[in-house]
């Protein structure tokens, strides 16, 4: 049966109590919302006069056009144009979202690279304040021990007289200071006639088990390169010279950096503590030699810059009676200083000659300075008359490392040819280690305070045992170079030679050791 009014077969049938007519019954409901009336015979009709018709699930008949194959492939093609419809506008939308995700990923990473210029910017004028407050303190005038006025952490600006020639007239090493350096000389020079091997010394077996216990990043990623390195004893700490213009103090049983020493516009090549660890002497490529002074707070600051090079500062070692220092340079001169006061007493030249100085270092007994030459050159000077008293040669390249025995006879010197060991008593060289190839230069070269040990790093680190001129000097172990440089710059023994500090051209200070023996780790 069919809808009177669609003509069609009803989902929900009703049928009208008055007329008789069977309706769809939304159909209806709607015309009597509308009219109030029967559509058929016009008689009032509300829905009170509709009755529902309960019948089974109807199955529509197919419409007209899904009866032939034209009309099938009409209907198909109808929704086919909707389906594209659709997609199309997906694509649009998508494409719309691409273009905003792309525009908002762009202004992220434009935002990201403006933060991170701010930051740095902002940790450069942090840095660059700090400076300032370290060489401006606030105190205008600070009276060194010796009296000297220092005064915004430079030397005081003293009437320095000049000679003929434009060159600065130093006061000279005077005869009281000449005779303290005598008196320092012969209480170690006794002390050493009665020296024995201390018992806490590292033992041969120890050493050849040595591996690497720690690795500390201690300077810039940008830069990286430790060139020099120092170890105050008493205290087990150490110091680092980078190319980074950064000197950093370390604490090795704690594992922390105490201090970061920045000041120097350029790598600094050299770095010794001083006055029982409370000083710290640094010298930079930017020609400068500066002092830093520990504080309460446990930094060290600035005290002085001192000027007197014209040419970068190679070397700064320091005399055994904690009062006077000496600074080597490329410019071909060392200088002699008062350590209070940071005057420069005396500055030296050898007018013979116009190499500089790349490597120095004081006698234990502090009488005489070995200083290794751009040239290949050794030389020894008298620091009492200042004069040039022996020099050596037969090196390859610059003298890069010196190094004094304990002993107070045995000089080691470093240079693009390897190790060469020097008997000052008879101002001959007596053993040769050639340990690279001719490309390799040995970077540095170091007896451990006992005189039992001698190190020596280049493309590797390698431990000899010390003996006399006639007896061979046996290859106690080797060490690998775990910084990947190929170049470990600088090393030192630690105390008793418990343990190796070797600096790199990466920015870690590695320590060798036994293992288990470590007292910085957790």
């Amino acid at each position: 049966m069919n809808c009177s009014i669609s003509g069609e077969v009803p989902e929900e049938p009703v049928v009208s109590t008055k007329s008789g007519l069977l309706f769809e019954k939304r159909l209806i409901e709607r015309h009597i919302s509308d009219y109030g009336k029967c559509p058929v015979t016009g008689e009032p009709l509300t829905m009170d006069d509709i009755v529902p018709v309960k019948t089974g699930k109807i199955v529509k008949p197919r419409p007209v056009q899904a009866a032939s194959i034209p009309g099938m492939l009409g209907m198909f093609q109808i929704e086919w144009d909707g389906l594209m419809l659709s997609n199309f506008a997906l694509e649009q939308q998508l494409h719309t979202a691409r273009q905003e995700l792309s525009h908002a990923l762009y202004q992220h990473d434009a935002a990201c690279r403006v933060i991170a210029r701010l930051k740095k910017e902002r940790d450069e004028a942090r840095t660059l304040l700090s400076q300032a407050e370290r060489e401006v303190p606030m105190a205008a005038i600070t009276i060194a021990p010796n009296g000297a006025a220092l005064s915004n952490g430079k030397r005081a600006a003293e009437e320095e007289l000049m000679d003929p020639s434009g060159k600065k007239i130093r006061p000279g090493i005077s005869g009281d200071v000449i005779k303290e350096l005598q008196d320092c000389n012969a209480a170690l020079s006794q002390q050493r006639k009665r020296r024995q091997i201390p018992a806490t010394l590292a033992p041969v077996d120890d050493v050849q088990r040595y591996t690497q216990l720690n690795s500390y990043p201690l300077h810039k990623t940008n830069k990286p390169g430790i060139l020099s390195l120092d170890i105050y004893y008493p205290k087990d700490i150490i110091a680092t010279g980078g190319v980074d213009s950064n000197a950093v103090i370390f604490d090795r049983p704690s594992g922390q950096i105490v201090s970061t020493l920045s000041g120097h516009s350029k790598r600094v090549t050299s770095v010794r503590f001083a006055a029982e660890g409370e000083l710290v002497v640094t010298g930079s490529a930017d020609k400068t030699v500066r002092l830093w002074q520990s504080s309460e707070n446990g930094n060290y600051d600035c005290r002085l810059t001192l000027k007197d090079h014209n040419a970068e500062v190679q070397a700064v070692t320091v005399h055994a009676t904690n009062k006077y220092f000496v600074s080597a340079s490329l410019d071909g001169t060392w200088c002699f200083y008062d350590l209070g006061s940071g005057s420069c007493l005396a500055q030296v030249a050898d007018a013979s000659e116009s190499e500089g100085y790349t490597s120095a270092a004081f006698h234990p007994d502090g009488l005489i300075i070995g200083a290794g030459t751009s040239g290949a050159q050794v030389k020894i000077w008298d620091v009492k008359s200042q004069a040039n008293v022996a020099r050596f040669d037969g090196h390859v390249g610059a003298v890069t490392s010196i190094s004094f025995s304990e002993n107070g006879y045995f000089l080691a010197t470093a240079a693009q040819d390897g190790v060469k060991l020097w008997d000052l008593r008879k101002l001959r060289n007596f053993r040769t280690f050639s340990p690279y190839d001719e490309d390799t230069a040995t970077q540095s070269v170091e007896f451990d305070h006992s005189g039992s040990y001698l190190a020596l790093g280049g493309s590797d680190i390698r431990v000899y045992q010390v003996a006399s001129v006639k007896s061979d000097w046996n290859s106690v172990k080797i060490l690998p170079d775990l910084s990947g440089t190929g170049k470990a710059t600088c090393l030192k023994f630690g105390p008793d030679a418990k343990y190796i500090a070797v600096g790199s051209m990466d920015r870690n200070l590695r320590l060798f050791g036994l293992p288990g023996e470590d007292q910085s780790e957790s």
